[in-house]
């Protein structure tokens, strides 16, 4: 039984094997049991040691043996409650006696699969590098030639289309009285006035409802109030009927994708809607698990989410990689876009997203031939907090500047540069430089960009990093409250917080963007496509964006 006992604990972990070990310092812990209570993986508990104590006393001490018992905490070391390093334990702890130190030497990845199951997460790619947007320099400040704006004291204009702007000559219009009049049977694109920074798609269901609420309450405040079209992407999901039917439907962009969650509402919305959506988004894959479908898994689909998507309780969801009941992309791009343009009379710009690869620019070209088609929404590698296998998003996807580098050059062969608008997305601001990176894949092509991990970052505190510190969004444990549906959990977040930094973070991005543009003479348009205005110290990276090479 001994040698059967010491084989068990031979294939056991050690903390060795962990992302994170947890310190805990003895001589100041108050044993209050705060730290145990709010970790979200269960992976620090109180438990209670023998201590073997030898003491001497008198004037010709014996040595006496005693045992006493001490409370300590402990760290698991069961794969299925290690420790994330969200540091939850230290936000807590009255003394600062616990927090989780980073394990360089950790073996995460090699005991992570169980079942033959490989291992999933949430959160961003595990690569600290700096990315390209991050290299890339604005170098084209006008001095004598084009004297430049002052950007403190200048009237700025910072907005983009959001629609398929066709030429002057294309338009359907004629001048009678000094009022443009639409030929009768034409057809002439909805286009809508938006900010260039949009908040991406991050359904209800992937994020908490005091989440998602503090950015709906952000970018209606920023709409009424600052004067700054923000426009939010639903997610795959759905929306509460509440909003459906509302004035402030006109804020946000309905995705649907191919699992067509939550479309049961909108349609039956429809007649009651007062105000048309942003536009219709058609999802075809994502950046951070390209060729993979979306998954919400079980852990987060509780009552209200459920209710919303018209779907059992405690059920993962699934999206298929692919509109299953059509043939091709081609073919279901058509079909969807037309479709979803009829269900709204043709009023609203509809568009497909599909994740950066190689064959983003075939996509481009059918739709560049659709005169239906919107836009483009390009997703690259470094976004998602969804749940995705880890050599989906660590090993699988296309950097988003030279793919959407590559397609506006193919735009600008056609002759459509300002016809087709096209949309970048993936780790935009993921170093925290929202407004640079906005204006690097602008001045690269992109008529507007995506951001969603930032705000996460940037309006709730999110932990998430690189080193695979925290990551669990898709096991609804999110320690912030941020991606749970567990009330316990997004209790944590005040939602009014989440809406007040969600306006700050626009209004800071806005002065930065005209701290860019000024130099430029830019001020009511956005200098899309303009790279001659970037550099970069990297001669691979110049050579590839063909942009300047600055040393």
């Amino acid at each position: 039984m001994e040698s059967a006992s010491r084989l068990d604990k031979n294939h056991q972990l050690s903390l060795k094997e962990l992302p994170y070990i947890v310190q805990w310092r003895e001589d100041r812990c108050t044993r209050c049991g705060r730290c145990t209570a709010v970790c979200p993986m269960k992976s620090i508990e109180a438990t209670v040691y023998t201590q073997r104590v030898v003491s001497s006393e008198g004037s010709s001490p014996e040595p006496k043996v005693s045992r006493r018992l001490t409370q300590v905490v402990r760290q698991v070391t069961d794969i299925d409650r290690y420790c994330i390093g969200c540091g939850t334990c230290t936000l807590v702890c009255p003394t600062d006696a616990i927090f989780p130190e980073y394990n360089f030497q950790h073996k995460l990845y090699h005991v992570k699969n169980k079942g033959g199951i490989p291992f999933m997460r949430g959160g961003r790619r595990n690569d600290p590098s700096q990315t390209t947007l991050d290299k890339l320099k604005f170098t084209r400040i006008s001095m004598l030639t084009d004297p430049a704006l002052d950007a403190g004291r200048h009237e700025f204009r910072i907005r983009t289309l959001l629609g398929r702007n066709l030429p002057a000559e294309q338009l359907p219009l004629t001048v009678e009285g000094g009022k443009l009049i639409a030929t009768a049977g034409s057809f002439v694109p909805p286009v809508r006035e938006i900010y260039p920074i949009r908040i991406g798609s991050m359904s209800i269901g992937a994020l908490s409802p005091h989440m998602w609420e503090g950015l709906a309450m952000g970018i209606t405040y920023l709409n009424e109030v600052e004067g700054l079209p923000v426009v939010m992407c639903s997610g795959e999901g759905g929306m509460p009927p509440s909003i459906l039917k509302s004035r402030y439907m006109k804020y946000f962009i309905l995705q649907i994708a191919s699992g067509y969650f939550g479309w049961d509402e909108i349609i039956r919305a429809l007649p009651d809607m007062i105000e048309d959506p942003a536009a219709i988004e058609i999802k075809y894959g994502q950046g951070a698990k390209p060729g993979d479908g979306g998954l919400l898994q079980a852990y987060k689909v509780l009552g209200l989410i459920a209710k919303i998507r018209g779907v059992p309780q405690f059920v993962d969801l699934a999206s298929p990689p692919t509109h299953q009941t059509k043939y091709s992309i081609e073919e279901a791009v058509a079909k969807m876009i037309q479709s979803m343009s009829m269900a709204w009379g043709f009023r609203v710009p509809v568009y497909p997203k599909i994740s950066g690869t190689k064959t983003a620019r075939a996509v481009l070209n059918n739709l560049a031939r659709n005169p239906y088609a919107a836009a483009l929404c390009i997703d690259g590698e470094d976004g998602g907090t969804g749940a995705a296998y880890n050599v989906s998003m660590d090993k699988m996807g296309h950097p988003i500047a030279s793919n959407i580098r590559d397609c506006y050059l193919d735009l600008v062969k056609q002759g459509k540069q300002n016809e087709l608008p096209l949309i970048a997305a993936g780790g935009v601001g993921k170093g925290g430089n929202l407004a640079a990176n906005a204006a690097a894949l602008i001045m690269l092509g992109a008529s507007a960009v995506d951001t969603g991990k930032y705000m996460m970052q940037a309006a709730a505190g999110c932990f998430g990093d690189e080193y695979n510190r925290c990551n669990v969004c898709n096991l609804g444990k999110c320690p912030r409250g941020i991606t749970t549906q567990d009330p316990k959990l997004y209790r944590r977040l005040d939602p009014d917080k989440v809406a007040e930094r969600v306006v700050e973070v626009f209004k800071a991005a806005d002065t930065e963007l005209k701290k860019i543009f000024a130099p430029l003479g830019r001020s009511t348009e956005l200098p899309i496509g303009m790279s001659d205005a970037l550099g970069v110290n990297d001669k691979e990276i110049a050579d590839r964006l063909q942009i300047s090479y600055v040393c």
